[in-house]
């Protein structure tokens, strides 16, 4: 990611004074011609640095201008390490062991702390790393990616221009432009296969301001009112916080909420077994009826 190089570079120069641009694409595993403004765009951004031509030339931050090293506490600076450390659990490569090292500015002082461990891995971490690193490449690239997806109104084949990965709800993302649909969408990694990045380029767009919620949540359009046991308790709790339910008469736990789909509640409401009743809607009562005969069908 390009402010993580940013950075990086800044880390460098504070340590060694002097880098030549060649040193600095090896390092970072870029072109000297986007190391170039990388360096234009730390200029920008209020930082003068000088460039010298020469057998001893290099870059350098200008001679009597400071960066205050302590700009970040050590608690802040922890943080940050630990947020690129989180990413390692997901990514396929060292990359960001390589900008943990060049962020330790004093040169083993700040290290991750290990009273916080955030593990972004997933049941899938094989077949997930290798597709964050192909659209992460796609999306500095501006390429196009090809795949199939799996959704439940079945399969099909899509390509789109990917702007963001994104985690959301315990699952990896890919959000971008599908041409076919003329919009937005989101595609979740794991129902996401053979993923191909194409040689066909795209322009960027003026992107819309990002908003989890709008953009990964489905319409709630079903109203639903049920009856837990108190054994349930801890699931309703870890699911959806402590004031998710009232307590009946009858020492039930009342829980209502939307949901978007009839799949989405069904499958849900199936994972309590016989811990549950749906109470409303009558319509999807009834329903759910049916479908509890059809598995007890099986079974006799």
């Amino acid at each position: 990611m390009k402010i993580d190089r940013l950075i990086g570079i800044l880390s460098i120069l504070l340590q060694q004074q002097q880098v030549t641009a060649p040193y600095l694409a090896e390092i970072f595993e870029v072109s000297r011609r986007t190391i170039n403004r990388d360096i234009e765009d730390i200029c920008k951004a209020g930082i003068p640095l000088t460039t010298t031509q020469g057998a001893n030339g290099g870059i350098a931050i200008m001679e009597g201008y400071k960066i205050d090293k302590t700009l970040l506490s050590s608690a802040e600076l922890q943080s940050i390490l630990t947020g690129l450390k989180s990413l390692d659990s997901v990514a396929g490569t060292n990359q960001y062991r390589q900008l943990i090292d060049k962020l330790a500015v004093d040169r083993g002082a700040a290290r991750p702390s290990n009273h916080i461990v955030i593990d972004l891995s997933s049941h899938y971490k094989n077949s997930l790393a290798p597709k964050f690193e192909m659209i992460k490449q796609a999306i500095d690239q501006r390429r196009m990616i090809a795949f199939y997806y799996y959704s439940p109104k079945g399969e099909s084949g899509r390509q789109i221009e990917p702007y963001l990965i994104v985690y959301q709800w315990s699952s990896w993302y890919i959000w971008g432009y599908c041409r076919e649909r003329s919009d937005y969408r989101h595609f979740k990694l794991n129902r996401l296969w053979d993923l191909q990045v194409l040689d066909e380029t795209y322009e960027p767009r003026d992107l819309p301001e990002y908003n989890s919620q709008e953009q990964l949540a489905m319409p709630s359009q079903i109203q639903l009112v049920a009856d837990f046991d108190p054994a349930m308790k801890w699931r309703l709790i870890d699911e959806y916080g402590i004031n998710c339910y009232q307590i009946t008469t009858t020492g039930k736990l009342r829980f209502e909420f939307c949901f978007s789909s009839r799949e989405n509640l069904f499958s849900w409401l199936l994972s309590f077994g016989d811990g549950v009743e749906l109470i409303e809607p009558e319509a999807l009562r009834n329903e759910f009826l049916m479908i509890t005969k059809k598995i007890c069908k099986k079974y006799q």
